[in-house]
């Protein structure tokens, strides 16, 4: 026994100076020093050994152990120590080379003009509040006088949460207009920008997904010309000083009076025709729709808390897309949402 020992411990000896991977390595040890492998095996004879020889067996079996396991760990050493060598080598980098140009994105046009109508309100003094996109019926309609019925609160126009009509995608982002009445006491002053939902198809002025910039001023003394003097200031400032714009009268249930502002289509410039045919971006009106405005309902003021006896103030929401289109020539909706990156690398 004492021979085969010995044996044993001379070819493991041999074949851990001839492995050369951590795999070969793993596979010599359990084969070698496992539950089954050749020195258990030999362990296991020693029950037929005499009293007085099973103590010098153990001896010299413990000491082939002690020769194994101390050869694996330096053989682990150095192939560990080689596989890293190699790793490096074919992970090398040379510094010296020039490194790949990163190209720098830039904002989206429809953030470029966002960033521009904040600036110019917020320095009218203006300020931007933010709200939920999934909000309450009760404050989407019927807080803003939209009664049962009205056609904007019909399924076919509106994406609902609930079988009762009572949660839904905001339509517009004049809920925060009742949220900042409800919290805040006159004189109040706020823009209100965010994404809001409607079922519209999608086509060169539609989305079902789009943009919408709110406003709100309530004091004493507002009227109908302060409206009338802050939007003209506003889209002079983003159109230039020649922009052409029209007030036309129009009803909304919360405003009263109420009234639509458009400017002349700058693709047509108000021909309503292009190379003979129909303007494709403002369908031959010759005019854009920018937004509605009306002085505020005596109704909502007075359902938030604020006397309208003593108060009156305006409100008015535009679409940012329509705003990004004629601020940026863009002549279809769709372009602003496709990502393609030749477009928007233009902007």
């Amino acid at each position: 026994m004492k021979q085969q020992l010995e044996n044993i411990r001379l070819q493991a000896m041999q074949e851990l100076d001839n492995a050369t991977t951590p795999a070969a390595l793993e596979e010599l040890r359990v084969r070698l020093l496992g539950k089954k492998g050749e020195l258990t095996a030999v362990l296991k004879q020693m029950g037929k050994l005499s009293a007085e020889e099973r103590p010098i067996m153990g001896q010299a079996a413990n000491a082939v152990r002690a020769a194994i396991e101390e050869k694996l760990e330096q053989r682990k050493t150095v192939i560990n120590a080689a596989v890293l060598e190699q790793k490096l080598a074919q992970e090398a980098l040379d510094v010296t080379i020039p490194g790949t140009p990163v190209n720098l994105g830039h904002q989206h046009p429809m953030n470029i003009v966002l960033q521009e109508i904040k600036d110019i309100f917020v320095g009218m003094g203006y300020q931007v509040v933010d709200g939920p996109e999934v909000e309450l019926a009760d404050y989407n309609f019927t807080r803003l006088n939209i009664e049962e019925g009205h056609p904007s609160r019909d399924r076919s126009d509106t994406f609902y949460f609930t079988d009762d009509d009572s949660v839904l995608l905001r339509t517009q982002t004049s809920p925060m207009q009742i949220r900042a009445m409800e919290n805040t006491k006159p004189p109040i002053c706020i823009l209100a920008p965010g994404r809001v939902f409607r079922k519209d198809e999608a086509d060169a002025t539609h989305s079902p997904m789009f943009h919408q910039i709110e406003g709100l001023v309530v004091d004493e003394n507002i009227t109908m010309g302060d409206l009338k003097g802050a939007l003209v200031t506003v889209m002079r400032r983003i159109y230039g000083q020649d922009a052409q714009m029209r007030f036309r009268p129009h009803h909304f249930p919360f405003t009263e009076p109420s009234c639509e502002m458009d400017m002349q289509c700058h693709k047509c410039h108000g021909t309503g025709e292009v190379d003979g045919h129909v303007c494709s971006t403002c369908h031959g009106e010759g005019w854009i729709e920018l937004l509605g405005a009306g002085m505020v309902h005596p109704k909502v003021l007075e359902g938030c808390g604020i006397d309208p006896e003593k108060y009156s103030g305006f409100a008015f929401g535009m679409g940012l897309e329509r705003m990004a289109m004629g601020r940026m020539k863009i002549n279809d909706l769709r372009l602003i949402f496709d990502n393609d990156i030749r477009f928007l690398e233009q902007f």
